[in-house]
């Protein structure tokens, strides 16, 4: 089978409704908010603000600066509260990650460093926790929990409307080790089994939860999809099948106002640092040639971007 027709079939859309729902739609007016840390500071939070998701201006930098360890991959969302919640990495190695609140995005106040231990999983590093707002409205966390050997993203679920108490970790089906793997940090064994996943954001679209995620060994960003923030997650486009390249990672997935949806991702040039956005309008199948973000390509590391109607 065809990728493209794959992907068809896993999201189960027609392109008539795709085309309708693109025509009709209304244009609202939005405001957008990115949450990065920099090139020249992974202590310190930055946040831009958009009207078209494509040329930001900085609201405040420094924003944050937690008061311990670092502040990398920040990750934004709005609570039904009205307050804005910050998750991020707090260390390239170690066991925790951070969380933040803000009224007005640009004054922050530390809640908790929060520890990501598995029952018979050892951490040796906690990456990229992402926001994801499920269905049912349930707010999650994904970080991606490396055994020192290989990255498997888990999820966690908050229990209580403060954000302080949450399920325990769980690895999301279709994205773990392959069978026989053992974690043993020889470089050999992580060479043959692969170094997993990082860098894992999901958006729900059609009534599937679609995970962009970088893959670990080939440097590339792969999607899969699933019933259930949970999984089980199937693989419907791997390799280089959107041409942005590799190595990409840091990636960030939002819609636009019409139907169509962008991806911001870093290119992790170390020489030659820059970050671009590519768009799809047919619901992920095809992607525009990703085109440098203005201004701030090159000054901004892995970060969100939060669409919400303009006030």
């Amino acid at each position: 089978m065809r990728r493209r027709s794959a992907l068809a079939m896993a999201a189960g859309v027609p392109l008539s409704l795709l085309a309708l729902k693109h025509a009709t739609a209304r244009q609202p007016a939005m405001r957008y908010t990115m949450t990065a840390f920099t090139n020249s500071s992974e202590t310190d939070l930055y946040v831009y603000e958009s009207t078209d998701a494509t040329n930001f201006q900085l609201l405040r930098g420094p924003a944050y600066r937690p008061p311990t360890g670092l502040l990398r991959d920040p990750s934004l969302f709005r609570h039904v509260d009205g307050v804005y919640y910050l998750t991020y990495t707090t260390g390239w190695e170690g066991h925790t990650i951070g969380f933040a609140s803000s009224t007005d995005r640009v004054n922050w106040t530390h809640m908790y460093d929060f520890p990501t231990q598995v029952p018979g999983f050892t951490v040796t590093s906690s990456w990229a926790p992402e926001w994801l707002i499920d269905a049912q409205g349930r707010v999650n966390v994904i970080v991606s929990l490396s055994d020192g050997c290989r990255f498997t993203p888990h999820l966690m679920t908050a229990t209580d409307p403060s954000l302080r108490s949450w399920t325990p970790l769980t690895p999301l089906a279709g994205l773990g080790p392959p069978p026989g793997y053992r974690s043993s940090g020889d470089r050999p064994a992580c060479d043959f089994f692969g170094y997993g996943y990082i860098d894992t954001t999901i958006v729900y679209n059609y009534d599937l939860y679609c995970a962009f995620t970088k893959n670990e060994t080939s440097k590339l960003i792969e999607l899969a999809v699933a019933p259930a923030p949970l999984g089980p997650y199937v693989f419907v486009a791997t390799g280089n099948w959107a041409t942005w390249g590799a190595p990409r990672e840091g990636q960030c997935v939002i819609p636009l106002p019409g139907g169509s949806w962008r991806i911001f991702f870093d290119d992790y040039d170390e020489d030659h640092p820059r970050y671009l956005y590519s768009d799809s309008h047919d619901n992920f199948r095809t992607w525009t040639e990703p085109v440098e973000l203005p201004e701030l390509s090159g000054t901004v590391r892995h970060f969100t971007v939060l669409p919400e109607p303009a006030p």
